[in-house]
């Protein structure tokens, strides 16, 4: 079979998401729906543009984020995408998204992508959401205000179950450090599913141990949800994790249950 057929559920939304948030979650899932039905899974995976942020975009991507602009537009909020860049509509509020996290997963049916995004008022992230396409499930979170789901509050790596991005040249010899001190490892490749199975507790953390791959749209999300879930969003380096519509900047995000855990990540993938 050259398509993926299996079915996109409507997301599983809280009552209090913001509408502009909803609607664009809404959007996106109804059009990777829409794309799996009419494409093939290399139809799906076909390069057919170069993004703002400087990458290939996959056919995949496209689809999905023009029927979210299309939603943003509807709701006069400003959007901020890796694909189509800054689109101004005029609104004091931007909604900042990665509509297909973990493309390559979306476009050859494997189960492991998401919709994330968050909004922004005067350069500060105020709400999260982050849709798991396959199956629904959403965690919402706003700033300030305590989750409905909680980190492992691990503290320490030994013993611990963690994500971590595939191995890139240069990152090799952390990445093992990082397998070696865990009790288990797990690559899914979708970094802002990933973040999300931190916060609720499924994972003690996710990382990338220094390839600099990280988008401000990979991490948005989960700047919002883990402080809310009760666990930490740092880069590796140090870096300040912050709202910029320049789409060159790049981090090594890692997202942890605890602060004591993240800092015993970074100072291991670090040496």
């Amino acid at each position: 079979m050259t398509k993926n057929l299996w079915p996109v559920p409507e997301p599983v939304l809280a009552q209090d998401v913001h509408p502009a948030l909803g609607a664009t979650a809404r959007a996106a899932s109804r059009a990777y729906q829409e794309a799996r039905r009419r494409h093939t899974r290399a139809e799906l995976r076909e390069e057919v543009a170069d993004g703002a942020d400087g990458t290939p975009t996959m056919r995949v991507d496209a689809l999905v984020e023009a029927a979210i602009a299309e939603a943003a537009a509807a709701a006069g909020v400003n959007l901020l995408s890796e694909e189509a860049g800054f689109l101004d509509h005029g609104s004091a509020v931007t909604l900042v998204v990665d509509p297909v996290d973990g493309s390559a997963n979306a476009a050859m049916g494997v189960p492991l992508s998401c919709f994330a995004g968050a909004l922004v008022v005067d350069a500060t992230p105020v709400e999260a959401l982050t849709v798991w396409f396959d199956t629904g499930r959403a965690w919402s979170a706003k700033a300030g205000e305590p989750a409905g789901f909680r980190t492992s509050g691990r503290t320490a790596l030994k013993g611990s179950s963690i994500c971590l991005m595939r191995p890139k040249r240069g990152t090799e010899e952390a990445w093992h450090r990082l397998a070696n001190a865990a009790d288990r490892i797990r690559v899914l490749c979708t970094t802002c599913l990933e973040t999300m199975l931190v916060a609720e507790g499924s994972v003690d953390a996710f990382a990338d141990p220094g390839s600099d791959t990280h988008r401000l749209m990979d991490l948005i999300a989960a700047m919002v949800t883990l402080p809310a879930a009760g666990g930490v969003l740092l880069d590796l380096r140090g870096r300040p994790l912050e709202f910029d519509p320049d789409l060159s900047r790049r981090w090594s995000g890692v997202a942890a249950a605890t602060p004591r855990l993240a800092d015993e990540l970074i100072a291991t993938a670090l040496g």
